[in-house]
């Protein structure tokens, strides 16, 4: 089983959710090989209950996963912004990471994030697996949190678009922590476009619904990671095509009918 851990079903944070656009980029994760991801919206994205609503209405639940018409299997999962600057993954049932959600309401703007700490006891509630996003990363400060509290990560992300930018800096800062941690290191996309799909992906033996597998695989070691030879290549084409429907949308166009010739 292919699958990217960490990816967005929404062109910009700020932009209003297209079901078109949502499926139409489940269509293309398919094509682009995955078998399954993990969607981390940003816990602060417009409508982020509206993009689970959508999706728990036209997939088939299957574990704790949900099925896209496409094939592609869904892990639900929100990014999270801390107080320290940095963010931080989780994964778990669509109806635990939508309740989680709804209690980080007054949270969501800069300013009232809350520190790690006390995000992690709020985690702790629920039987969500929590990842430390693309760690080493300009601007976050993942590293510089306190070790009792690094410690209470479940996984590192190995992030493409880091990858992309220098590989062997983020490879090996990146492994270095999960091996001081003693936790998984596994692979993401953070693609908000499909063309960004497939730059790095993690390779499980098996098919895995349900959460507590997936962690257990992790934790096992039963899996590779897979860096594309086009990766810097698929980053930066994502990163332009992004601005560039971006641009269209602030002009009034339509940029979902830009990819998928509707309207």
């Amino acid at each position: 089983m292919y699958i990217d851990f960490h990816t967005h079903g929404k062109l910009a944070k700020k932009l209003p959710f297209s079901t078109v656009y949502t499926d139409w980029l489940f269509g293309e994760a398919k094509k682009a090989g995955l078998d399954a991801l993990c969607l981390t919206e940003h816990f602060n994205t417009l409508q982020f209950d509206e993009l689970y609503g959508y999706l728990k209405k036209t997939c088939d639940r299957e574990g704790d996963t949900l099925v896209a018409p496409s094939g592609l299997r869904i892990f639900a999962g929100m990014e999270t912004d801390i107080a320290e600057s940095g963010h931080v993954l989780s994964i778990g049932t669509p109806e635990e990471i939508m309740e989680l959600n709804r209690r980080l309401e007054p949270h969501k703007e800069k300013g009232q994030f809350l520190p790690f700490e006390k995000l992690r006891d709020l985690f702790d509630e629920y039987e969500v697996i929590v990842g430390a996003a693309h760690p080493f990363r300009a601007g976050g400060n993942i590293p510089s949190l306190p070790e009792d509290q690094l410690r209470r990560f479940d996984f590192v992300d190995l992030n493409g678009k880091d990858v992309a930018e220098d590989r062997e800096r983020t490879e090996r800062l990146t492994c270095a922590l999960g091996e001081k941690l003693q936790i998984p290191v596994v692979s993401g996309s953070d693609t908000h476009q499909a063309v960004q799909y497939g730059c790095i992906r993690t390779c499980f033996p098996g098919e895995i619904r349900t959460v507590k597998a997936l962690y257990e695989e992790m934790k096992a070691g039963h899996y590779t990671i897979q860096v594309s030879d086009h990766a810097a290549f698929q980053v930066k084409t994502a990163g332009l095509l992004k601005r560039a429907l971006k641009e269209i949308h602030a002009a009034g166009g339509n940029y979902v009918s830009v990819l998928t010739e509707e309207g």
